[in-house]
Formats: C-alpha cells, structure tokens, sequence
C-alpha cells in the first residue's frame, strides 16, 4: 500500500453513494434501548464478526452509515427466509443490486477496506 494510500484511507470511504460504514446493534435488554454496537467498514466483515460470536440476524438490526445520515439494512439483503445470515457471495449477490455498479461478479469497490470489526 503506498504512503498517501495509508494516509487518506480507502478511496472507497470517499464515495458518496457509499455507506462510510456499518454499525450491528444488539439491545442489551429486551425492552431496553440500550445497545451493544459493532462497526466495520464492510458488510461482509461486520456479519462474519456477528456469527463468530454467535450473534443471529434476529438479535441484531443493521445499518449503512453514510456521512449524512444511516438506514436500516432489509432483513432480505442479510438472512435467508430460514433466519440464517448470508454468506459472503450471497452478500455479494444480494448488494449488487442495493449499489448498483459497485459490485460486479469478481470484484467490488469494497475491497480496499479492511474487513475487521470493532465493539464490545
């Protein structure tokens, strides 16, 4: 990775049209509006965090966080009607349409981004 590229990060955090990251959060009670938080800078990074740790699509609500704003991910972009998460190139699959031109069969935007993920 050269120099500059260290500095300014991922050219993709610099597109607009792109989530800046994405955040899972899991209520700590269910009544509750306490939440445990999870952030990564890739879709793919943040639901491989969450099965890891034995975190299932219906524990958590995930979002796009743009500069701007944050929307909620449809369950359908994430799970399968069994309520299991996505794998990787079913992930792949189902954003291609949600960024359209940013993900294509081999490669996608998002590969300039580490797929590590932060939280409790």
């Amino acid at each position: 990775m050269r120099l500059l590229d260290k500095l300014l990060g991922p050219k993709s955090k610099y597109d607009e049209s792109l989530p800046y990251t994405y955040e899972a959060r899991i209520r700590i009670f269910e009544d509750e509006e306490e939440f445990k938080t999870y952030f990564s800078d890739t879709i793919c990074g943040l639901i491989e965090h969450l099965q890891k740790n034995g975190v299932g699509p219906g524990e958590a609500e995930l979002f796009e966080i743009y500069r701007e704003h944050e929307t909620s991910i449809p369950a359908s972009l994430l799970a399968t009607p069994e309520g299991q998460w996505l794998t990787k190139q079913e992930l792949c699959r189902a954003f291609e349409h949600h960024y359209p031109g940013h993900i294509r069969k081999d490669s996608c935007d998002f590969e300039d981004r580490g797929r590590g993920c932060v939280g409790p």
